[in-house]
């Protein structure tokens, strides 16, 4: 459900895989990886792959984002995320009886367009975290004969992002309240999916990802000019999220209607971590290659 493929578009091919998600906040992992109570919370969105097949070998695109956010004691809000461009090129291509696997290199830039501060008494408008964000992604995967016949298909994909630093106005994603005047550097991040794939038919399918996330920590520095006795005086602020550790399960199934149309239903949990929210995400995606 959560790892993409290492194999590129055919040239002048195009896929359209939009996810439809919710996000339900049920607690959180403390520094030390104990579970506490969280104010429940949804995050219902959506995420959409637009891939052409620039070359046999490479493939371009745009991954929008849009969502709703609800939380218990705030005001509903949501909108439209940051927009992430790709471009992915392979390297290998698995054939049978080979031992070399698919391989691919991913470059992603996710560009800062979804609101994130001056968020006023609405900071579930924010869908965005106001960086631009560099990836560099390995994906990876082969197929393997079982003895009943069937075809397990494995992935791993590795990713890290970077992200530069973002100048930050009142109430925002990071924390911030009213008044605060400055700039937030976010951490960069590390992931790691190890997926499979079961062709239990032509058409069914059953699908588990494993998933590991490093975040550095995300420090803002900065003033508020709320909390001081001047404006010529403001105070110092500096917000430290952490690092944060998330261990992740999805497993789905799909169901192929033909060649070019599947649709998948699955589900993500965060089953344990340290400094990160316990979510647990039912998902559907819709698959069309043409």
């Amino acid at each position: 459900m959560l790892a993409a493929s290492a194999a590129t578009l055919p040239r002048g091919h195009f896929l359209i895989e939009p996810y439809f998600y919710d996000v339900s906040v049920q607690g959180r992992y403390d520094a030390g990886g104990s579970r506490h109570t969280a104010t429940h919370m949804n995050g219902f969105g959506s995420l959409t792959y637009l891939l052409y097949g620039l070359a046999d070998r490479a493939s371009v695109g745009l991954i929008p984002v849009a969502g709703f956010n609800t939380a218990l004691g705030s005001r509903s809000g949501g909108g439209m995320g940051d927009l992430s461009l790709q471009g992915q090129y392979r390297l290998t291509q698995f054939h049978s009886g080979s031992w070399i696997p698919t391989t691919s290199i991913v470059l992603q830039e996710t560009l800062p367009t979804g609101k994130y501060d001056r968020l006023r008494d609405r900071p579930n408008d924010g869908m965005g975290n106001g960086a631009w964000t560099t990836t560099l992604g390995f994906y990876s995967q082969k197929y393997f004969w079982l003895p009943n016949g069937r075809i397990l298909r494995g992935r791993v994909d590795v990713s890290q992002s970077f992200s530069r630093d973002v100048q930050v106005q009142d109430v925002s994603v990071y924390g911030t309240d009213t008044g605060f005047r400055g700039h937030a550097r976010p951490g960069s991040s590390f992931f790691l999916d190890v997926a499979g794939e079961y062709s239990l038919t032509r058409r069914w399918v059953l699908a588990l990802d494993a998933t590991y996330r490093y975040g550095a920590n995300t420090r803002v520095t900065g003033t508020s000019i709320l909390d001081s006795s001047s404006a010529q005086n403001p105070t110092a602020v500096q917000l430290d999220s952490g690092a944060s550790h998330a261990f992740g399960l999805a497993p789905a199934i799909e169901y192929n209607l033909n060649r070019n149309l599947g649709v998948l239903v699955g589900v993500r949990v965060i089953p344990a971590g340290r400094n990160t929210a316990e979510t647990v995400t039912p998902a559907v995606a819709i698959n069309f290659v043409h």
